[in-house]
Formats: structure tokens, sequence, C-alpha cells
């Protein structure tokens, strides 16, 4: 049976080698967007492919750094991550001890201004005003204006270089499928990043953009 063009580009999408692709994609000093919420949804294959590639100076965009030894803790334990721009960070010894050491740069994030921040810049909407965190450290060296008499806050968009994202279903259009608990933040970092990685498990239609058979 003759293949179409349609489905040559369809196939070209198709990558089952995780660490080649990410080796291709990863460079020093990148924003790394990072779906996932605790351990539960965590892109795992993509997070190790991260770590054994060795690239440092990341940022790192995500709800929480994981645990020791497990998610995002991985890249701690490996002294790849610069600055983490995060809303969680309780069950972490690594993270902390990295943090109170001046070694760790951390931005503090209310959970819903950091989802927002996502969204704003997948939408290209490079800042907006929030009253959450008014009154609070959160405000400290942003600007503040006041509307209608109640005082909000300026917040910026993220704009990622790359997001490592845990699907269930996805095609080479970039249509993706979340399941259970994976719907969390793995649907806000695709849109912000330049290059959304995601892993799904199966696909639908003709393919998935990063297939890992699991």
């Amino acid at each position: 049976m003759e293949i179409t063009q349609l489905e040559r580009v369809a196939m070209s999408k198709l990558r089952d080698n995780v660490a080649e692709l990410l080796a291709e994609t990863l460079q020093d000093g990148m924003i790394l967007a990072v779906g996932g919420f605790g351990l539960s949804g965590i892109p795992r294959d993509l997070i190790e492919a991260v770590r054994d590639s060795g690239v440092k100076d990341l940022t790192v965009v995500s709800n929480n750094m994981g645990v020791d030894g497990k998610g995002l803790g991985l890249l701690l334990e490996n002294k790849q991550v610069k600055k983490v721009l995060s809303s969680y960070v309780g069950e972490n010894k690594e993270f902390a001890r990295q943090y109170l050491e001046g070694e760790l740069e951390v931005e503090f994030n209310p959970q819903g201004t950091l989802a927002e921040r996502l969204r704003a810049g997948g939408a290209g909407i490079p800042a907006f005003y929030t009253a959450t965190g008014v009154g609070t450290l959160v405000v400290e060296g942003k600007p503040t204006a006041e509307f209608d008499g109640r005082t909000y806050v300026q917040e910026r968009g993220i704009v990622a270089d790359v997001a490592l994202v845990h699907a269930w279903q996805g095609d080479t259009d970039g249509n993706l499928m979340y399941r259970r608990t994976s719907r969390n933040f793995n649907r806000c970092v695709p849109p912000p990043a330049r290059s959304p990685l995601p892993r799904s498990r199966t696909s639908w239609n003709r393919a998935s953009w990063i297939r890992i058979t699991s």
C-alpha cells in the first residue's frame, strides 16, 4: 500500500527515542515548563532524559519540584537547575538545602497565579493583574495598581523554551488527551512553550508527537 505525502509528514513527527529528541532540542540555560502535580501525571521518561542529557543552568516552571530521588528531584540532585518557578516545594529536602544555602533561585507563585501565567504566555499576553498575593511577600518588587478601589499586583506571562508533558493520547496535529489525575498542569504547559514535547502512551488518528512504549 502506497504511503501518501501527508502520511510521510505525520510519520516524521513520530519519535520513539526520547533521549535522542531531547539531545537535539535542549541547551544550557533553557526554560522548561513541566507538567504534573506532585508525582501524579509527571512525564517521568522525559525528566530522566533531561537528567541524562547533562544540560545545566535550567529554569524550571512547575507546580512543584518532585521529591528526593523522584520526578524533578532528579534534576536538583544532579545540579542542573539554577532557578525554579513553583507553588509548592515542601517535600524535597534537597530543594530546601539548595535554597537555604543560596545555590538555587526560587520564585514562589500562588498556584492559580502560576497556571494563569502559563495561560497568558500561551495566549501572547505579556502581563495581567490579580488580587491574589496582595499584602504578602509575593508582591515585593512587582508593580501594583488600583482598580475600583482594590489593589492588584501585576504578574508576567511565562514563555518557555521547552514543555515536558505527560498525555494519554496524542496526534501529529498537536491534539492531546489527558486521563484521570494527569489532567493537572499538563494542560497548562504546552501553549506557552516554543517546543512542546508530550509523552503519550498511545496515539489516535495518524500518530503522537512522541510515542514511548510503556
